[in-house]
């Protein structure tokens, strides 16, 4: 057990020596200034690719963070379909449970089906969306309001409120005297052909207002109407929605929420938070996200092959030295260890550098907005989400990739300089 303990304890200081070489080897004066500069555009080198990854990841991140934003005014916090089936009914005892939850702020009945738009003499095909009245307690629809109030029943007539692209390709504005007319085939009756029109039902609503999430599947294709008027369209029953949308109470863990609300209502139904309800658009956006990740990675990876030039010229330099170590008893994995190390610790202090560099500009950026986007965005300057787990992936990136190029080709260097 002595001679174990000996064994370990001799082994730390064969490690602890080596460092202490390779860092004196790394910050003092070489007798060829060449091989500082060397190292120090290795070091920068690997600085600036990790700066890059840090800048580049952060923005893909404000973009995400941008959009989820822009989602989030109108899409609701938890959102219940049938898992198969396209309409279901309210009206029963898990559902009053469901309201009856302290995690539920707002419960909101959804009507949602395709029908026929028509404006004096023009018409498309959109998504009419049937909404109860506390469908603006539930997102933040009016301050997305491009044009007028969202109002869908002014106590005499029916209004609707169209996204911005909706209005545009029908002319429409708000609190325009010409009705919009929907229509929608009947469910209960077959097709007339002598007389097709009566194959539809017809409703006639003012326009009060236009809204705009700046997102074309909702702005192009939707108009939000109450959900009686849609009920009726449709000719569904009272309770009979096509999606229920939930707003949770302050402080509420979501993800907490949503499993306990799915294992209320069971498998028969799909509770999707708001990253599920984009699924598609959000994969896209890390995709992208990650294979610029990867193509960088690359280019770093190009940039760290310079540690290689710098060790080989150290260890040209450090000939004598390690002549030196030799007849004081040094081994030759000791010898290895030491510049395994310095290349490890220019790895180690271009990713500190290019994170902590990174990390800086996105902070500048985004309290400054100094990198502007121009004119007709959303935002003014590009946006900007420092994540702290992006930043310690890139750092192992950084450390991996220094170490594909230092312990492979060094292996090579230290036969030939070494024997």
């Amino acid at each position: 057990m002595p001679d174990q303990n000996s064994k370990i304890t001799d082994k730390w200081r064969g490690l602890s020596f080596s460092l202490r070489i390779a860092r004196r080897y790394l910050f003092s004066k070489k007798s060829h200034n060449a091989i500082n500069v060397i190292s120090g555009v290795s070091a920068a080198g690997v600085a600036i690719g990790t700066m890059s990854l840090i800048v580049v990841l952060s923005v893909f991140n404000g973009f995400e963070s941008l959009i989820a934003g822009m989602f989030s005014s109108f899409d609701p916090d938890l959102k219940i379909t049938l898992a198969q089936g396209k309409t279901f009914d309210t009206a029963t005892e898990k559902f009053e449970q469901v309201k009856k939850l302290k995690s539920v702020a707002v419960f909101t009945e959804v009507v949602e089906e395709n029908a026929l738009l028509r404006f004096k003499d023009k018409q498309m095909p959109a998504t009419v969306k049937g909404v109860t009245s506390n469908f603006a307690k539930l997102t933040e629809i009016d301050s997305i309001m491009y044009d007028g109030d969202f109002v869908l029943y002014d106590g005499a007539f029916e209004r609707a409120v169209p996204g911005v692209g909706v209005a545009a390709v029908l002319g429409l504005g708000a609190h325009f005297i010409d009705p919009l007319y929907i229509y929608a085939p009947k469910r209960t009756s077959n097709i007339n052909l002598l007389r097709p029109e009566n194959s539809f039902n017809q409703s006639e609503l003012f326009i009060s207002g236009i809204f705009s999430v700046q997102q074309l599947q909702y702005d192009d294709h939707y108009v939000l109407v109450s959900i009686q008027l849609a009920r009726e369209l449709f000719e569904y029953d009272a309770s009979v929605v096509s999606c229920v949308e939930l707003k949770l109470a302050p402080n509420v863990n979501a993800e907490n929420a949503q499993q306990q609300i799915q294992a209320l209502l069971g498998k028969e139904y799909n509770v999707k938070n708001r990253y599920e309800q984009q699924e598609s658009f959000f994969r896209i956006m890390k995709i992208e996200k990650w294979i610029t990740f990867l193509i960088l990675s690359f280019i770093l990876l190009i940039a760290s092959f310079n540690i290689i030039g710098s060790l080989s010229m150290l260890i040209i330099d450090k000939k004598a030295d390690i002549e030196t170590l030799r007849s004081l008893g040094a081994d030759n994995k000791l010898i290895q260890r030491i510049f395994l190390y310095e290349g490890w610790m220019i790895s180690f202090i271009g990713a500190t550098t290019g994170i902590v560099l990174g990390t800086l500009i996105c902070i500048i950026q985004e309290y400054y907005g100094i990198v502007k986007l121009g004119t007709g965005y959303v935002v003014d300057a590009y946006p900007v989400v420092t994540n702290l787990a992006d930043a310690f992936f890139v750092f192992l990136t950084v450390i991996a990739m220094g170490l594909i190029a230092v312990l492979y080709p060094i292996r090579y260097i230290r036969k030939n300089a070494l024997n």
